[in-house]
């Protein structure tokens, strides 16, 4: 389990400064399902000691019966187990009048359960807070994996806790470049691949096999039936949303490329309000994402963020029969020629991430990054900077050999449809591909930067 703590050095930094502090501390700690939040707070009651309580969805006298016993074995007190108050309020009461200030780490992991089923939890926990703790010295984090409710209902601004919070963290995928730790055996190329199958969720990249090839690995670790990833997704959905065939529906058609509203409208045959609800609670959650291109307010389209998802909903929904009777093989063989066209269009994805990011960088002081098309023209990325008026248009290709004049040729006459301070910005251009016939660092005039895999290797 030791790689799940793979460069989440300042995230315990950030709880080992916030624990050295003095008085007490109320951290909200949250992100996506499987991104390594309870194996981060383990890790952290591992060095510091605490009591970890798990919420659930049973019920809230469950709750609050585990509650006593996990008070119970932190002050040795037998009475805890035999209260019949089914007040929280009056279980920290009785807590804090036994640890008085005494330094004490209390995790409530998965929050949000005990808010769905009792929705005033949270001026309860106000009270608790205001009335027993911000005035002794516990150490207090409320987790959570419902990224909405989080972010509306504890840390929000009508929430009863706004401004209780003595820090907070979102807790996001790896990046790129930590991904190697899992694999150190992989070349740039695999570990390319298996980021556009896996991402950088710790918990999928950990149940993959780092002896064998990416491939390999999609074959025996996603498409075999019984292994966990294999229905990851439909788990998640299930345990995420109150309607998981609507969802399951609407990302099956935007991993098919029905990807604006009036599309998945006509695809799915739900009314365009009720979609909209649905892809916001999908953005909500962050497995899904709207683009707007640049220099458009409207007309954008959705596309699947997560790029986990974005593989299951494309190569493994869709052969859910087959697989079912244990034709893996059989299946593996009609998606492998559909795969590099997938993990171009991944690629695309990683590249966007790593320029935002800064990761990758071309002397450029780039603030924005976007995508951009209109009618039949698109470019895959565009980065500029709205002061000095530098714009860098960028084309990815997952192929090797790439002609990069021919490739430059077609994007420069792309970038003059791109309205954007055309009478006086700078043009940049920068060509993305596993490898060059030929690079160049410049066409017709115009600064061009190319990187293959070798150059990707050396930033990532």
């Amino acid at each position: 389990m030791i790689q799940h703590f793979i460069n989440r050095k300042t995230e315990l930094n950030f709880l080992k400064d916030k624990y050295s502090e003095k008085g007490s501390q109320l951290i909200v700690l949250y992100g996506k399902r499987r991104v390594g939040k309870t194996e981060l707070i383990k890790k952290f009651i591992d060095m510091n000691g605490g009591t970890y309580i798990l919420c659930t969805r049973d019920s809230l006298d469950e709750n609050i019966k585990e509650m006593k016993r996990k008070f119970y074995n932190i002050t040795k007190k037998e009475y805890f187990l035999k209260l019949t108050t089914n007040s929280l309020f009056d279980l920290f009461k009785y807590l804090i009048e036994e640890i008085k200030n005494r330094r004490e780490i209390i995790v409530l992991d998965e929050f949000p359960y005990l808010i769905e089923l009792h929705k005033g939890i949270v001026s309860v926990f106000q009270k608790i807070w205001d009335e027993l703790l911000k005035d002794k010295n516990v150490f207090i984090i409320l987790s959570g994996s419902s990224i909405g409710m989080m972010e509306t209902e504890i840390l929000g601004y009508k929430s009863p806790l706004y401004g209780r919070r003595t820090g907070e963290w979102k807790l996001e995928p790896f990046k790129f470049k930590h991904i190697k730790g899992f694999f150190k055996k992989y070349s740039i190329e695999d570990l390319i691949k298996t980021w556009c199958v896996c991402g950088g969720t710790p918990f999928y990249l950990s149940l993959l096999n780092p002896n064998v090839s990416i491939e390999k690995n999609i074959k025996e670790k996603i498409l075999k039936k019984g292994e966990v990833l294999y229905n990851e997704p439909k788990v998640l959905l299930k345990e995420e949303f109150r309607e998981p065939k609507t969802y399951t529906l609407i990302l099956k058609y935007l991993s098919l490329g029905y990807n604006s509203q009036g599309k998945l409208c006509s695809a799915t045959g739900i009314e365009k309000g009720n979609l909209s609800k649905y892809l916001s609670v999908l953005e909500e959650t962050h497995i899904v994402r709207h683009i707007l291109p640049l220099g458009q307010r409207k007309r954008g389209i959705y596309v699947i963020n997560d790029p986990f998802f974005n593989f299951w909903f494309r190569f493994v929904y869709p052969n859910m029969s087959d697989l079912e009777m244990g034709l893996v093989n059989d299946v593996y063989s009609r998606i492998s020629s559909q795969l590099d066209t997938y993990f171009g269009h991944l690629f695309e994805e990683l590249i966007f991430e790593q320029i935002k990011q800064k990761i990758i960088h071309f002397g450029l002081n780039l603030t924005e990054v976007r995508k951009w098309w209109h009618k039949d023209k698109e470019i895959d990325i565009v980065a500029l900077n709205e002061k000095t008026k530098e714009i860098l248009f960028v084309e990815c290709k997952w192929k090797d050999n790439v002609n990069a004049e021919k490739i430059m040729k077609n994007l420069i006459e792309k970038s003059n449809y791109v309205k954007w301070n055309n009478n006086e910005r700078k043009d940049y251009y920068a060509i993305f591909a596993k490898s060059f016939r030929k690079k160049i660092n410049e066409f017709e005039g115009k600064k061009v930067y190319c990187f293959d895999l070798k150059d990707l290797e050396k930033f990532l």
